[in-house]
Order: structure tokens, then C-alpha cells, then sequence
């Protein structure tokens, strides 16, 4: 077995905790468990060599392994044992990669050759739950998304994930690209401003991405856009996502009507983050449909689990905008942040990246 970093040692110690525990509990928007929680029958994982199966027998306090032919029989208090080795482990690596030695025995007696699941999509576990509300067992697909590393990525930043603003006046574009303070994104935006007056949302430069945004709702690439401006210019509160969409709710840049009750940018953003976490990506054409099949799975700092079950749809949602932030990703990787000429005209990309807040 390779090494692995913190998230992938812990697609691991989600695999033995789902099954020692038998129950994977509901979370709310802030990660605190709820009242309901599911019961795990089984869990599937895929490996370089094929599926393998974990079925649960909780009479018999026993877990069947099924891998292809083979069939074994291992005691489920194995598994509650190794659960607490592997959670140390992670709670005491160093960052970067490292190994459980302690583990790796138990893990080839279960069949598991690698830290992280062989999957084309974006599901890394799944698991037969038997939902009691409607008396169905149902095998879904889940995300795993730890806090015990550094938090991931809902949003990676490529070139695709660039927004395009035109200035309409001209600037003197060479001393704004010279300026290079630690925020300098933002002080290019003021220099800008100072000169201009505004930034003017023209396109994203993926089609595929824009296209995607539109699918999902036609004024997203709009409200996006003016999300970054607030964003990059430093006018909210903090880079949450929460606060984000509350500065852009006052300004509403969009003019949408002030009703009570009825919040356009807040259930606009939550179905985009919702559909980036369950299946849409910006360089690949995007039909609408669902990768994950079920939802998230969130470790915890403490180690617990919570999952987030899109047949829950408002607290799958919930949990994402209170949970997610934007981030600078690199400027010069990925070509944003300053002044551009193009057809005669300046211009200057902002990029999007969503990451987890952790």
C-alpha cells in the first residue's frame, strides 16, 4: 500500500467506522448530527482489482466480505479496533504523505489495497441504507469530504473558471499590472474602479462552463460574476459564502424584486453549489444529472461522521452555503488579475475557486 495524505487515510477510516458503527447519521447546515440517522446494511468499495462488499450482520456482530468468488467471515469488533488505530494516525501524521504501519495488516485481511477508491466519478463510497421513514434500503453513492486534513476543494480554479470584464475606458493598464502588494488582486480592482468606475461582466471564457451555468439557471454567470467583484474587492464581511451572498442580496446588482420571504440569490448559489458537488464540472458538457447518486459523507474534526443525502435536498443545500468559501487560487497559473488588451479593448479576469471553510 502507498502512502497517503490526511483526506485519502481518511476514505479509509470512513469505510471501517460506516461499518463498525452500522448507522451513518443525518447532519444539519452546521455539521451538528440530527435526530435521524440511517442503518448501514453494507458498504461497496472499488478497487484496482474489482468490487468488494462489506455486508454487515449485526445479529451475528460479524461482516461477510465478498470479493469476486471469495467469501470471508471477519468479526466486527476487528473493525471497531482498527477504526481507532487509523483515526490516531491520521490526528498524529505530519502533513504531507505517511503510512499507519499498525493498519496495514488488518487492511489486507479486508481485501483493501489502496487508500483511495478506483472511481470515474465523483462518488468515493457506496453504501446499502435502510431508511425507516419510507421502510426502503437503497444503495447510494457518497462523496467523502474530511476535516482531520486541510479542507478540500468543492470548486478547482482552471482557465475554464475565468470571468471576463471589460473596462470601458482606458486605464493605464501598465502601472495598475505593476502593482504588487500581497492583496494586489484587489488593488488592481481599486486602482480601476478609480480610474473607470466599474468593471463590466462581458463573458466566462469556457463556453462549456457558461453553458453549464446557464442549464443549471440563465442569470448565474451574472450573479457570479458580480459575487467575484464583492469577493476580490474586499466589500463582505468575510470569503464566506454566506457573506458573500448577504453583500450581494444589499446591493443586488441584478435588481431582483425585494420580497420577504423569497431570497433569489441565496437559492440561486445553493443550486450551484449543489450541482458542482453532485456532478457538474466546468470543462465537461453537463446533462443535469446527478454523479454522487446520494450526497456527502463529512468527517468530522472529532472523527464522527454526518452525511448529507440529496433525497434531503434542503439540508444537503444548507450544509453547502454555510459551509463553503471562495479562494485565490494562483494568478499567473491561471491567467487572471491583470489588464489585457483583446480586439482593441482592456479586459481583466476574475477566477473562481470554491473550498470547503472547514
Amino acid at each position: 500500500m502507498k502512502k497517503g495524505n490526511k483526506g485519502e487515510w481518511s476514505e479509509i477510516y470512513t469505510l471501517l467506522k460506516l461499518i463498525s458503527d452500522g448507522v451513518l447519521p443525518q447532519g444539519d447546515a452546521h455539521l451538528v448530527a440530527t435526530d435521524f440517522e440511517y442503518i448501514v446494511e453494507a458498504v461497496y468499495r472499488s478497487e484496482k482489482d474489482g468490487l468488494k462488499e462489506y455486508h454487515i450482520n449485526s445479529d451475528q456482530k460479524s461482516v461477510l466480505l465478498i470479493d469476486g468468488e471469495e467469501q470471508v467471515e471477519i468479526p466486527l469488533e476487528e473493525f471497531e479496533a482498527i477504526k481507532t488505530v487509523v483515526l490516531d494516525g491520521i490526528r498524529q501524521a505530519p502533513k504531507g504523505t505517511f503510512l499507519i504501519e499498525e493498519a496495514i495488516p488488518f487492511l489486507s485481511t479486508i481485501h483493501c489495497l489502496s487508500l483511495k477508491a478506483k472511481s470515474s466519478s465523483k462518488k468515493d463510497i457506496e453504501v446499502l441504507i435502510y431508511d425507516y421513514r419510507v421502510a426502503r434500503s437503497s444503495k447510494l453513492g457518497f462523496s467523502i469530504k474530511s476535516q482531520l486534513g486541510n479542507p478540500s476543494t468543492l470548486l478547482n480554479a482552471s482557465k475554464a473558471t475565468n470571468f471576463q470584464f471589460w473596462l470601458p475606458q482606458e486605464v493605464n493598464a501598465e502601472s495598475i499590472n505593476k502593482i504588487s502588494t500581497s492583496s494586489k488582486i484587489k488593488k488592481r480592482i481599486e486602482a480601476i474602479y478609480e480610474e473607470v468606475g466599474q468593471l463590466v461582466f462581458t463573458t466566462i471564457q469556457n463556453q462549456t462552463f457558461a453553458n453549464n451555468l446557464c442549464l443549471i439557471d440563465s442569470a448565474l454567470p451574472q450573479i457570479i460574476a458580480a459575487l467575484l467583484l464583492i469577493y476580490y474587492s474586499g466589500r463582505a464581511k468575510s470569503s464566506k459564502i454566506t457573506d458573500l451572498v448577504e453583500q450581494l442580496r444589499i446591493e443586488n446588482p441584478l435588481g431582483f424584486p425585494e420580497i420577504e420571504g423569497q431570497h433569489f440569490y441565496e437559492y440561486k448559489i445553493k443550486r450551484f453549489l449543489t450541482d458542482v458537488a453532485l456532478g457538474m464540472t466546468p470543462n465537461t458538457v453537463w446533462d443535469g444529472r446527478f454523479d454522487a447518486g446520494g450526497g456527502y459523507i463529512v468527517v468530522r474534526n472529532d472523527g464522527e461522521l454526518v452525511c448529507y443525502h440529496i433525497y434531503d435536498r434542503n439540508q444537503f443545500e444548507d450544509y453547502l452555503f454555510h459551509n463553503t468559501k471562495l479562494d485565490t487560487p494562483s494568478s499567473s497559473r491561471h491567467g487572471f488579475g491583470l489588464i489585457y488588451r483583446e480586439g482593441g479593448e482592456n479586459y481583466f479576469n476574475l477566477n473562481i475557486q470554491i473550498r470547503f471553510s472547514n
